[in-house]
This record gives structure tokens, C-alpha cells and sequence, in this order.
């Protein structure tokens, strides 16, 4: 049976690029820990490194505790404790309290996992002290319950029920939902090792209630044992096998030693109760070689009266004395009553088999006055005292819970009012402003028409100019007619959203909890909409004549940074990682305001055609009198039909990786701007390859000698 002890991170934030960058790889090590801990030890380490190279201490004590974590997980005690003790170190100079209380939690985990129970109740009371003293009720519950773990693993079922139950109440207070069910499953274990199994099960289903849906592996994989386990001593053996693969299935994938060792018993036991001996032992074989290899007593003591039990089964009562004998020795060093309980039972039986009455006589006693521990009136009569407690607290929770969100709903409906009129306000001058445009344009037309009409008649040789001027004045019409219809389709998608979602309000169709699911894409409709009327305005009026473009020498580095930290996040969710590769002290001369436009539509039109684990790369470098400017990917890339199709007007928007749309204009404004810029821009693209857009502009004054940095983000 396995308990429940997982992490939540900490970091420390600074305003600069690196210090950014650091934070958020430390926050995706902490986040993957319960998907994948091989996934937490690769961005931890990325962290490490970033954090050395930039001097920033905070940075690098969470990069260190992050590996600390995933190295124990993986069985690798004595790497963690090399980076538990210099994360330690780190901390106590920056006098991070919480930093100190998250290393004494873990390294109090892992030493109860090699059954080192004083230095676990060491580390694990200091992080109490400091929880208590800060008011820290999250990490208080998380002490709580890992101290409470080690009294259960020493057999001290009534004080590991009053840390469980001292835990659950601050957890049922503050609804922290993932600790109140890893306490539920902590106490499922206590039952079930009472042989309580029908209160067991309503505690595990609690807790899997509760893990259900979310990306916790580990805790899901604990609860599926946890209940094979007791499906296993309840005689189902086939519905055991099933939970049992489901954890095991778990395990394999986040390489859980502790997990993989245990469930292997299990099984192991399970296919000795029907009589598949064979299979039983391979599966105990291997449970036994990762308990060793890896150091975890527990499962040593647990695979060794596995092996017992399966050659006892067969009558091979020679085979399973020593095995009984050993398990008895572990389950001495580990002082677990469950264990000894186990153990006694099979020298039991292995000394009955073998004739030794006397001994097997004792043994049989031991057996019975260890299951009377187990089964003693303190913890039963605990329990009763602290499920009432606990019932009333959960009642107290609810009406809080319930007025709490009476009065969220009625301040939301405050906020929609006051956003559904700013939403209308901004629509109508988008409108207005709309409008005034397509004014400006057609009687901007219409005196290119009537200068047509004139030299046409005045000027009859010239022809063939002036019908190339008049086909190209038909695309800038059919190109303002596109426009126009883009601006109505696109403006008109978020308002009638926005209109439904009021009529839902207006007469109460939806609950409070469908509104909030309705709101994230609403709002993600408008941002959109106020990005591209950002991009569509600036590139109106840099076509009107009096446009004062501010040409100008700016830093190609700086600019290309802040962009793609705007654009980290929206990468960071695709798991795409994002390298900017720039020359230090590169200078361009143009409208930088221009520049950054188009650098920001080709990343972001680089993540929309990006898989997760996908690379975009930007990079600028001088080139003779002039900058070139690229951004290369590993995405989905473009057929050569596609790739004729750019930068003209009759280019069609594709679907993005995530079903993200677009209108298709993005890179004829590219081209304008960039050629307005006195410019080119071009691209390269392979289908399911990648794709490499390029630009240049006039170089401005460079540095006489300029080092050579480079600036890497990478998600």
C-alpha cells in the first residue's frame, strides 16, 4: 500500500529577461513532476544552467530542489541529497523560508523511504517550525501529513491518524482539494491495514474522485494499488489484477521505482492465489531486484513475505523459511507492525510445515498480538472522534463555499455590465473609425480615377502603363473590398457571442460555473480582434500620405527580445521552445514600430503551424550595408503551391496545429511594411519540414567592435 506526498514549487520573481525565463522553467519543472519526473530533472537542469550563467541565486536553489525531488523519485538518493544540501545552503543565505521548509519536506520523504525514520522526523519537524511560525497553512498540511507518514510507517497507526486528521482539517477549511485527497488516501491505508476494507474503499474513491481529470499520475497510479491491494485481500484476484495493471501502467511510465517494486508483489501475490506459481515469482523476482537495487526497505520486507507466502502455497517449506526469516529481520529494522504481522504469519506456517510446533506456536501468538495492535481501540475510537469532527467542518466549508459563491456570482454580474458597455463603446468607434477609412479610400479613388480619365485622353501612347495602373488599382479595390469584408466578419463573430451570452444571462439559462467556462474564449475571441485591428490600423495609416514614418537607428536585439517574451507564454503552452539567437550591438534604420510588427506576425504565425516540442529560432546578423532578420521552425511547412501563394492578395489563411484561425493578411503587411522600409522579404519552406522567413532593412551605425552575445529562450 502506497502513500500519497507530492510537491508544490516556489519561486522567487526579478525583472529581468533571464531571471523571467529561469522562473518559468522552474515552474514547468514543478508542474511536470506528478506527469513526468524525467520531464521536471530536463527543465530543472536547463534552469541550473541559465541560473549560474546570470549569477541569480533564487533561480538556482529551485533548480537544484526541483532535481532534488525527481532524483529520489527515480531511486537516486545519493544525487539527491548532493542537491538537497546545496539548494539548503542557497536558501538559508537568501533567508527563504519557504525554500528551507520545501527541502526538509522532500529530504524527510526520502529518508522515509529508506526507512531512516529519526532523520526524517528531523528534517520534517524543522519544515513544521517554520510552517507554524510563517502561517503557512498549505505547507503546514503538508507537513502534517509526511510526518504522519512516518508514524505509519513505524507502526504507530494512532499518532499517524492524529498528524492525518490535524492535516485534513486545514485542508477541508481552505478547500485545498489535492491535499485533502492525498489525506483521504493516507487514512484509506490506516483502514485498510486495520482490516477496516469497505471504509477504505470510501476513502480511496474520495480521493480518486477528486484525481480524476487531472494530469496527477502518480496519485491516480497510488489509489489504483491502493484498491487492488484491497480487492487482493478480499479475495477478488481478478478485479485486483485489473487495478493493479492500471498502476503498474502508471509507474512504468514515470520510471516510479517505489511504485514498480510494490505493485510487482501485488501481483505477484495475486497469481499465486490462482495458482500460477510461476508467474508469481517472476513477478517477484523483479520486485525484489528494484527494492535492493534502489535501496527502498519497505518493499525488500514486503517482497520477501511475497516470496514466503507463494513457496508456503506449494507446500516448499524448506524455500520459504529463509524468505520468512529475512522479511522478519526487515520488518524489525522497519518497525512496521503490518510487515512483522506478515512475517510472523509465514514462519508460521513454514515451521508448522517443517514440524516445528513450539516455534511456529510462537510465531502464531506474535501474529495474533501484532494484529491486536493493528486493530487497537485507540485509532478505532480516534477515528469516530475525528469523522465527526471532520463531518462538521465539511458542513462549515459548504455554507462559506455557498456564500462565497453568491457573492462572486453578484460581483460578475457588476463586472459583465461594465465590460458589456465598454465592449459596445469600443465596437462603435472601431465602426466609426471603420467607416471614416473606406471614406477616405474611395475619395482617394475617386480622384485616381478622375487623374486616370485625364491622361487617357491626353496621353493615348502611354497605354500600356496605364493599363498596368489601372490592373493594379483593380487589386488595391478588390484587396479594400477583402478588407472591409474581413473586418465585418471578424467583428461581428465576437459581438454576436457577446449578445448570446447576455441573452443566456437575461434570463438565467446558465449557471454560475457554465458562465465562467463561457468567458475565457469569449474574451480570447476579443483579443484576437483588438490584435489584428491593432495590426490593420497601423498599416492603414502608414498608407496615407501624410504618415510620418520614424526612421530611425534602434537595437534589432532589444526589440526582437521584448517580443518574444510577449509572445513566451502563448509558446509555452505548446510546449514549443523559442530560441532568440542575436548578435549583441546589431543597429537597423527604419520605423522600428514597422519592424516590430512583422517580427511579431511571423512568430506567432510560426506557433500557430508548430507541433508541441517544435523549435522556432530568431536570429539577426549583419549582412554588408544591411540587417537580415530570420525565423525558422520545425512545423508543418508549406507545399510549393503554398509557397507561391505568399505575400499576394489572393493568399488563403490555413488552420493553425490547434485549430487556431487567421484571415491571410498578416504577411501582405508584412511585405508593405518591410518594402516601406526600404526592404525585402522572402521565405523558404519544406512540407512537414519547416518553414524560414526572411527579412532585410538598412543597417544603422554599428559599434566599432561589438562582442559577440547570445540571448537564448527556450521553452
Amino acid at each position: 500500500m502506497l502513500l500519497i506526498a507530492p510537491f508544490s514549487g516556489t519561486c522567487s520573481i526579478n525583472s529581468s529577461a533571464d531571471t523571467a525565463q529561469i522562473n518559468s522553467l522552474n515552474k514547468l519543472a514543478a508542474a511536470k513532476y506528478n506527469l513526468n519526473p524525467d520531464s521536471t530533472l530536463f527543465y530543472a537542469k536547463q534552469s541550473i544552467a541559465l541560473s549560474k550563467r546570470s549569477n541569480y541565486q533564487d533561480g538556482l536553489a529551485n533548480g537544484l530542489l526541483q532535481t532534488g525531488k525527481a532524483y529520489y523519485f527515480k531511486g537516486k538518493s545519493a544525487e539527491a541529497t548532493q542537491a538537497f544540501d546545496r539548494a539548503i545552503a542557497i536558501f538559508t543565505k537568501l533567508h527563504d523560508q519557504r525554500g528551507l521548509s520545501e527541502c526538509y519536506i522532500h529530504y524527510g520523504r526520502m529518508y522515509t523511504l529508506l526507512a531512516k525514520y529519526d532523520n526524517a522526523l528531523h528534517y520534517l519537524n524543522m519544515a513544521l517550525a517554520i510552517n507554524k511560525k510563517t502561517g503557512n497553512e498549505k505547507e503546514l498540511t503538508d507537513s502534517y501529513k509526511n510526518i504522519g507518514i512516518v508514524y505509519f510507517s513505524q507502526g504507530q497507526l494512532s499518532k499517524a491518524l492524529d498528524y492525518y486528521y490535524n492535516g485534513l482539517f486545514i485542508a477541508v477549511k481552505n478547500n485545498y482539494t489535492v491535499l485533502t485527497a492525498e489525506l483521504y488516501n493516507n487514512i484509506g491505508v490506516i483502514l485498510q491495514t486495520m482490516e477496516v476494507y469497505p471504509n477504505a474503499l470510501d476513502y480511496y474513491k474520495k480521493a480518486v474522485k477528486i484525481f480524476e481529470g487531472t494530469n496527477n499520475l502518480h496519485a491516480l497510479g497510488t489509489l489504483n494499488e491502493n484498491i487492488g491491494e484491497v480487492m487482493l485481500a478480499q479475495e477478488n484476484y481478478d478485479q485486483a489484477i485489473v487495478y493493479l495493471n492500471h498502476a503498474n501502467a502508471i509507474a512504468k511510465k514515470q520510471h516510479d521505482k517505489d511504485g514498480l517494486s510494490s505493485v510487482y508483489t501485488d501481483l505477484g501475490l495475486c497469481y499465486a492465489h490462482k495458482r500460477q506459481f510461476e508467474k508469481a515469482i517472476r513477478y517477484m523476482d523483479t520486485s525484489i531486484w528494484i527494492a535492493v537495487k534502489y535501496k527502498i526497505v519497505y518493499n525488500q520486507g514486503y517482497a520477501m513475505s511475497g516470496y514466503a507466502t507463494v513457496y508456503n502455497m506449494q507446500k516448499q517449506y524448506a524455500k520459504a523459511y529463509p524468505y520468512a526469516l529475512k522479511a522478519e529481520s526487515l520488518a524489525l529494522r522497519l518497525g512496521n507492525l503490518s510487515v512483522r504481522a506478515d512475517a510472523a504469519l509465514e514462519l508460521n506456517k513454514t515451521l508448522a510445515g517443517l514440524g516445528r510446533i513450539d516455534e511456529a506456536y510462537h510465531y502464531l501468538n506474535q501474529y495474533i498480538d501484532l494484529k491486536n495492535s493493528l486493530k487497537n481501540n485507540e485509532s478505532i475510537q480516534k477515528l469516530t472522534s475525528y469523522n465527526y469532527e471532520l463531518s462538521f467542518s465539511v458542513k462549515q466549508r459548504l455554507a462559506a463555499q455557498r456564500q462565497y459563491e453568491k457573492d462572486l456570482l453578484y460581483q460578475q454580474n457588476i463586472r459583465m455590465s461594465r465590460l458589456t458597455g465598454l465592449v459596445f463603446l469600443i465596437l462603435i468607434i472601431a465602426m466609426i473609425v471603420i467607416a471614416c477609412i473606406y471614406y477616405v479610400e474611395k475619395k482617394k479613388q475617386q480622384r485616381i480615377n478622375r487623374l486616370l480619365k485625364i491622361k487617357n485622353m491626353v496621353v493615348s501612347d502611354q497605354r500600356t502603363d496605364l493599363d498596368a495602373q489601372a490592373h493594379k488599382l483593380n487589386e488595391l479595390n478588390i484587396l479594400k473590398d477583402r478588407l472591409i469584408s474581413i473586418l465585418a466578419h471578424d467583428l461581428r463573430a465576437p459581438l454576436s457571442t457577446l449578445r448570446g451570452l447576455f441573452d443566456l444571462l437575461q434570463d438565467e439559462s446558465i449557471s454560475h460555473a457554465e458562465l465562467l467556462e463561457m468567458i475565457p474564449p469569449v474574451i480570447k475571441k476579443l483579443d484576437y480582434t483588438s490584435d489584428f485591428l491593432d495590426t490593420l490600423l497601423f498599416w492603414i495609416n502608414s498608407q496615407m500620405e501624410n504618415f510620418n514614418r520614424a526612421v530611425k537607428d534602434f537595437s534589432i536585439r532589444e526589440l526582437i527580445n521584448k517580443e518574444s517574451e510577449n509572445l513566451f507564454e502563448q509558446a509555452a503552452q505548446k510546449d514549443i521552445r523559442l530560441i532568440v539567437d542575436v548578435e549583441a550591438g546589431i543597429t537597423g534604420c527604419a520605423d522600428p514600430d514597422s519592424v516590430r510588427i512583422v517580427i511579431r506576425n511571423l512568430i506567432t504565425n510560426a506557433i500557430k503551424f508548430c507541433k508541441e516540442d517544435d523549435t522556432i529560432e530568431i536570429s539577426a546578423q549583419i549582412k554588408g550595408d544591411d540587417i537580415l532578420v530570420c525565423v525558422k521552425d520545425t512545423g508543418m511547412g508549406m507545399t510549393t503551391a503554398q509557397l507561391k501563394k505568399l505575400f499576394k492578395g489572393k493568399m488563403d489563411s490555413r488552420i493553425g496545429t490547434h485549430k487556431e484561425s487567421g484571415t491571410g493578411m498578416g504577411l501582405l503587411f508584412c511585405k508593405d511594411l518591410i518594402e516601406k522600409c526600404n526592404g525585402t522579404i522572402w521565405a523558404n519552406s519544406k512540407h512537414g519540414i519547416g518553414s524560414e522567413f526572411a527579412f532585410t532593412i538598412p543597417g544603422g551605425q554599428q559599434p566599432a567592435t561589438a562582442p559577440y552575445t547570445v540571448n537564448t529562450v527556450e521553452v
